[in-house]
């Protein structure tokens, strides 16, 4: 079989050789200038602390017009800067803008001495006292929570058992069904042996965390990425941005071996939300005690959190008042992409304000 040759130009292979190289060597001078890379921009001050965990308060540029306080409540997986990456991507500072008073739960990083939390010492616990701090520091019986991902979960578990410290919820990216065919985390979760895993390594540590993240789009999240990076090497604000993310995404904590185990277990593996068999302490979660307003939002394109996911959650709380947005994005997008920063703030806020 006789093949065409193939078509060659040793001039414009110098040319594009010779570009790459201008634009790496630009890259260093660029990388010389950016400093120390921050994440959390925004104002705050700690106003409750215990163990690992800070309970944030958020500083905006003028005094908050909501009377009731809303608190933030991220995932253990991950630091949750990803709601205040920086000035120009921060769902805290447009929530701020809005005019909510803003709080934010940081776990802190788990070690040796947190081996033995459970799931009711994270929710009923480290939860609980940070809702009755705030519920003390403004004399009011109930706040609004939003929980993201993993604390979405962590938030409804907390307002089935709490409903009367929960005035409106709204949960992000929020998984209730974990059992859906499009749940790539799910299917390796459930193929994984749990008791056997936490057992021998305690702790999860972080890196075997993000390597799992990692692997579930490896193209894109292992090579297209970095080659992409050389398009903007000679761009510091780009870079910059670049290596805030990276810095967020690799800065993680480990996860504390029991509270793991459970959540795997009683999620990922039994899907105990759907089946109504979920239990925190020995309590259960009946989500139909949950008959306070909730606006459930989920990313369209998300791979870790599919729309399917999240879609059945209005069916199995117990509340009138239940609304769905969905966003056309990606799980990490809904919160720093420009377009999210628009639309997601204003909506969470008029549908607040409108309650």
């Amino acid at each position: 079989m006789n093949l065409p040759p193939f078509p060659f130009d040793p001039q414009r292979a110098q040319a594009e050789m010779e570009a790459f190289r201008r634009k790496l060597e630009a890259g260093m001078e660029a990388l010389k200038r950016v400093g120390p890379i921050e994440l959390g921009t925004t104002p705050r001050e700690a106003v409750y602390t215990e163990d690992k965990l800070t309970l944030w308060h958020f500083k905006g540029d003028t005094p908050p017009t909501s009377k009731t306080p809303l608190l933030i409540c991220y995932a253990l997986v991950n630091t949750p800067w990803m709601v205040d990456l920086q000035e120009d991507r921060s769902m805290v500072r447009n929530l701020l803008a809005q005019g909510e008073d803003v709080y934010l739960v940081d776990w802190g990083y788990p070690d040796g001495a947190d081996r033995w939390l459970t799931l009711e010492d994270y929710i009923d616990g480290y939860l609980d006292r940070c809702v009755d701090a705030i519920r003390a520091r403004h004399g009011i019986d109930a706040l609004n929570l939003l929980g993201i991902c993993q604390g979405g979960v962590f938030s409804l578990c907390y307002a089935a058992l709490h409903p009367e410290k929960v005035r409106n919820l709204v949960t992000m990216v929020t998984p209730v069904d974990f059992h859906t065919p499009d749940n790539m985390l799910s299917h390796w979760a459930r193929n994984v042996d749990i008791d056997l895993f936490v057992d021998t390594v305690g702790n999860v540590p972080a890196d075997v965390m993000n390597f799992a993240y990692l692997t579930l789009k490896p193209i894109r999240l292992n090579q297209q990425k970095y080659v992409g990076l050389v398009d903007i090497l000679d761009n510091p604000k780009e870079l910059e941005n670049f290596l805030r993310m990276e810095k967020w995404i690799f800065d993680s904590p480990d996860q504390a071996g029991e509270a793991f185990r459970e959540f795997a277990r009683d999620f990922f593996q039994k899907n105990q939300l759907m089946s109504g068999e979920a239990r925190i302490g020995g309590r259960p979660i009946d989500l139909k005690n949950i008959t306070q307003p909730v606006l459930n939002i989920y990313a369209e394109q998300d791979h870790l959190v599919p729309p399917a996911a999240s879609a059945p959650l209005g069916d199995l709380i117990g509340s009138d008042d239940y609304t769905a947005l969905a966003f056309q994005g990606g799980h990490i997008g809904i919160y720093v992409s420009g377009r999210a920063q628009k639309l997601v703030p204003p909506a969470i806020h008029t549908w607040l304000a409108d309650r």
